[in-house]
């Protein structure tokens, strides 16, 4: 337990930064004079090296320990922080499309550290891997948006560079603290696998990646460019109104997942979910992106349809995600955990680069009715990929 509670902690931590520093990079160069493309391309490489990062992560993990790739995490972006202190002059796109890129390697290697630590941690009780892993990702959604609050708070208070020094700041103290309360060689695997290994040959490993990328595709093709964008636009919400709404709208859904477990009540005999759960919440999702599509559709009030529909697909993406981060590691043994979790959450990041991209795309076409048709194209795909995913029999081994 005290060692679940370092590595949660440090990973709250660093989460506080990367809200932080996502909020302060847009405040900042949109009052630079920066375009709202300019802005959205300087985040493409923190959202393109996640999927590099995932797949070499999960093996270095293996080779090397995770308390060690957690704590590496945390110094790049240390550094990635430190990096955005410099003067206006060197803060060219390119530049801070760098500093993005090793903030990215870094969120993706202490997440998949933190993740697979919890497998090693929890033990052999499924009810309580499933419990921690839902505090773990719940906690850690409702504090990157805490962290848009914080960053802004922090620029207001001490301007851009103060700001980014405080962060850096917290995360330093976070690092040492892990250093000195964590054991060494935490999910290292007795033997060095060789690098072939981060591509899983475990069925329901791969089965429920497929389903996590197009999971994660169904919310970012709507919710990174055309929700914003449509409430600014066509509702007239002003940048803190937006901002705040899509705050608030994380941290909800963070909570959501976090209570997961209590929600669905599904760890009879000592079991947490499986597939047929997994199946069961992609169902019920399919049902929010088509059932906003059609109330703009047919001329409903276009803020109460958004604002309800969110609610609710916010509520069960948020269980569905649960589930899949809890069958992850069910479905991992213990020496493959960490290369199981690193090769998950590539499918994790691939997912949301290309929701990200088609949503700038299928906005521009098609409006935010496309971007929801999208959004339910997305998610009956990860449901069909989500037939094949096995119960949990007992042990954390599938049925």
């Amino acid at each position: 337990m005290k060692n679940y509670l370092v590595v949660t902690a440090g990973y709250w931590a660093f989460t506080i930064t990367d809200g932080a520093i996502r909020m302060l990079v847009v405040l900042y160069f949109h009052r630079l004079g920066y375009s709202p493309l300019e802005i959205a391309m300087l985040f493409l490489f923190y959202e393109f090296f996640g999927i590099v990062t995932n797949l070499v992560g999960g093996w270095l993990g293996a080779r090397i320990g995770l308390n060690l790739t957690m704590q590496i995490g945390m110094a790049l972006q240390i550094g990635a922080l430190l990096m955005l202190t410099a003067p206006d002059a060197w803060l060219s796109v390119a530049y801070v499309m760098a500093a993005q890129a090793l903030s990215g390697i870094a969120k993706d290697l202490n997440k998949m550290s933190a993740k697979a630590s919890v497998k090693t941690l929890a033990g052999d009780g499924e009810s309580r891997l499933f419990a921690w892993v839902a505090v773990l990702t719940g906690s850690k959604n409702a504090l990157k948006g805490a962290g848009f609050f914080i960053g802004a708070a922090l620029m207001e208070w001490l301007g851009f560079r103060g700001a980014l020094r405080a962060l850096a700041g917290l995360l330093a103290a976070a690092l040492v603290a892990t250093v000195i309360l964590l054991p060494r060689g935490v999910g290292r695997m007795k033997s060095k696998p060789g690098f072939a290994q981060v591509f899983s040959n475990t069925p329901e490993v791969n089965w429920l990646s497929a389903a996590r990328f197009f999971l994660f595709g169904s919310r970012d093709v709507w919710f990174v460019v055309g929700l914003p964008v449509f409430l600014s636009e066509a509702l007239h919400w002003d940048f803190m109104q937006v901002g705040g709404f899509i705050a608030l709208w994380i941290i909800g859904y963070g909570f959501i997942q976090a209570a997961a477990p209590k929600l669905i009540r599904n760890s009879r005999h000592g079991r947490g979910p499986g597939g047929g759960t997994a199946r069961l919440t992609a169902l019920a999702l399919l049902a929010a992106p088509v059932g906003i599509a059609l109330g703009l559709r047919w001329g409903q009030d276009p803020a109460t349809v958004l604002i309800g529909g969110l609610i609710v697909f916010g509520i069960i993406f948020a269980i569905n995600s649960a589930v899949h981060s809890y069958l992850i590691l069910a479905y991992s043994d213990f020496d493959k955990v960490s290369m199981n979790v690193g090769f998950y959450y590539m499918a994790n990041a691939g997912g949301r680069l290309a929701g990200t991209v088609l949503s700038g795309w299928a906005y521009q076409t098609q409006g935010l009715e496309g971007c929801l048709w999208w959004s339910a194209g997305f998610v009956l795909a990860a449901l069909l990929l989500s037939l094949p995913l096995p119960e949990i029999a007992s042990q954390g081994n599938p049925g």
